[in-house]
């Protein structure tokens, strides 16, 4: 299990209400929140550093073919 920090998180009152009225771990759903903000960010920033290698890959493939067109079976 990876170190946990204490955190101190403004929420929306009713939201906090309604989340242990039924059974959520608010913490846990937290962390569960953010770890996909983290992930979606991540990918975003990827794919706007590598973007001028994705469109010159892809204008190749749509010049040339795919490389190894030749020896797929299918």
């Amino acid at each position: 299990m990876p170190a946990r920090k204490p955190t101190n998180l403004t929420l929306a009152v009713d939201l906090v209400v309604q989340a242990r009225a039924l059974g959520i771990n608010v913490s846990q759903a937290a962390e569960v929140g953010i770890a996909a903000a983290v992930a979606r960010r991540r990918q975003e920033r990827w794919l706007a550093e590598n973007a001028d290698a994705l469109q010159s890959s892809n204008q190749f493939v749509e010049q040339h073919g795919l490389p190894l067109t030749r020896y797929r079976n299918f």
